[in-house]
């Protein structure tokens, strides 16, 4: 994986700091006693190879990735927020994701996969706040020290890009962006459009189209969340 230069100089920043390093050793200890932990190695950082550091349009913040196993026994996770590879089934979140598309975004018609590599593509960062988790076990490498990890990649947005929306769902996204500068960026807040609580707003929060309001309103261009 080629991760573009602007990340790579601030990953290499904070995998030679100290907690970075623990965190390494830690993983590396689990994976050699055979704990599976996903995504797979050479996913973990697969949110930035797509789309560089100044380029980011839209940032979407989940919390850490799936821990279950889809068809055929591979990972539901890849390194991506949301986001699932073909022919593993759409997880409930991203139902709800659909949903809420299909009434925001004309012409959005529900895809039959769940893999969001092609909003990746066009500037969107799908970023969990943890980026590994032990299979079966949700939040496991909670405390681990991605979440120091993920702060120093919001703080580099926010200093670096001149400009982008950030989608925060839930109060554990929210908590993270506090820090956001408001009015440089676009701040949408909203509830995790998990079953459990897409109800209670996610459903008609019209994020999707009111990000690509504000992208076009600062001549930027706008996001296909079409997905064929």
């Amino acid at each position: 994986m080629k991760i573009p230069p602007s990340w790579q100089s601030v990953i290499e920043q904070e995998q030679n700091k100290a907690y970075f390093k623990k965190l390494e050793t830690d993983i590396k200890q689990q994976r050699a006693n055979a704990q599976v932990i996903f995504p797979e190695e050479e996913h973990v950082f697969s949110a930035f190879q797509y789309c560089d550091l100044p380029n980011v349009k839209v940032v979407i913040l989940g919390q850490d990735p799936y821990h279950g196993v889809g068809q055929e026994g591979q990972p539901q996770a890849h390194g991506l927020a949301f986001s699932v590879q073909s022919p593993t089934k759409t997880p409930p979140s991203l139902v709800n994701i659909y949903k809420e598309l299909t009434q925001d975004i004309n012409n959005f018609k529900t895809p039959e996969h769940g893999n969001l590599t092609a909003w990746a593509k066009q500037g969107v960062l799908l970023l969990n706040t943890v980026l590994t988790v032990k299979q079966g076990q949700a939040n496991s490498h909670a405390k681990l020290g991605w979440e120091t990890f993920t702060d120093a990649i919001i703080d580099a947005i926010n200093v670096n890009n001149k400009g982008c929306v950030f989608m925060l769902w839930g109060s554990h996204a929210q908590k993270k962006g506090k820090h956001i500068d408001s009015h440089k960026h676009y701040v949408l807040s909203g509830p995790h459009p998990s079953p459990l609580s897409a109800y209670r707003g996610f459903f008609g929060c019209q994020h999707f189209s009111k990000a690509n309001n504000w992208l076009e309103q600062h001549g930027i261009k706008s996001i296909n969340w079409c997905l064929s």
